[in-house]
């Protein structure tokens, strides 16, 4: 009787074991059917289904891959999961000079794929210690900057959206102002400065530290000022599949020369913005005059 026990469980790790190799066949099957069809100019908006995205703006970002990212990384089998009709696919690519794990998302229907969503950043809960806990995976301080930053801007997109249909695009505009705040931010948290200074000097500090940005303080007197950043803001249009299909990149534009004008309006300075860069915003030169 325990030899026939034996036999049995041994039986039955065989199966499991065969089925998970056919499984993981069977995956490996759709990613590279998939590098095949991106490759071969094959891939078209039918086998696109978006969780949010347009399906011509995720076609537009698998142009890009398959444009930019090298076909050797791509070949590489990737690590996978299966989490109900979905598949996740995770591996790393060099995309711009950085290489960064990607998550490419594919919707399974019977033997069917379609894809489903890329995402750079995510967050490993999956591997959680056993409960009770307080410690949870993380992910690195620039990733948690684009993170938060896309929450934010998610909002204020939403917010600006309301308005202009329900009041205007001036009201808009005004509604999202907060250079009053700011400029008193600026006084209580640099009390040991002149006032103008104090809000130029505060403005790197929070778009250094707090926003994650970029920022080279490249000139201050007490009648100029020169602030050069390289925004997430801006790097969100570019970079974020939602975004382009909730608001034109003229009024993206716009919301934030309007909140940062009011800024500059309210803490005594003029400002002028120029941009620079392989995208529109890339970088932002902030030119302060009294």
């Amino acid at each position: 009787m325990k030899r026939f026990f034996m036999v049995f469980v041994l039986a039955c790790l065989v199966i499991v074991s065969i089925s998970q190799m056919a499984r993981a066949q069977n995956e490996i099957k759709i990613w590279k059917d998939f590098v095949n069809t991106l490759m071969n100019n094959k891939m078209t908006l039918e086998r696109i289904r978006p969780r949010a995205a347009s399906k011509e703006t995720l076609m537009g970002w698998l142009n890009a891959i398959k444009e930019k990212a090298s076909l050797k990384e791509l070949a590489v089998e990737p690590k996978f999961y299966h989490v109900e009709d979905l598949v996740h696919f995770i591996l790393p690519l060099t995309y711009e000079g950085d290489k960064v794990d990607y998550c490419f998302t594919f919707l399974m229907e019977g033997n069917n794929w379609y894809f489903h969503g890329l995402e750079a950043i995510f967050v490993r809960l999956d591997k959680i210690a056993s409960l009770p806990t307080s410690k949870f995976p993380d992910i690195p301080e620039n990733q948690k900057a684009v993170h938060r930053e896309e929450i934010r801007t998610a909002d204020l997109v939403q917010l600006f959206n309301y308005f202009v249909k329900e009041k205007g695009l001036d009201f808009a505009l005004n509604f999202l102002k907060d250079g009053q705040g700011y400029y008193l931010a600026a006084k209580v948290r640099v009390p040991f400065l002149p006032p103008a200074r104090a809000f130029i000097l505060y403005l790197c500090w929070d778009q250094a530290n707090l926003a994650g940005n970029n920022v080279t303080l490249e000139k201050l007197t007490d009648n100029e000022a020169v602030v050069r950043m390289e925004t997430i803001y801006f790097m969100l249009y570019k970079a974020t599949s939602h975004l382009k299909d909730q608001i034109s990149f003229e009024n993206y534009r716009q919301i934030f020369e309007s909140i940062w004008q009011d800024r500059a309006e309210k803490a005594g300075w003029k400002l002028k913005i120029e941009y620079q860069g392989e995208y529109p915003g890339a970088i932002c030169i902030f030119h302060f005059t009294k």
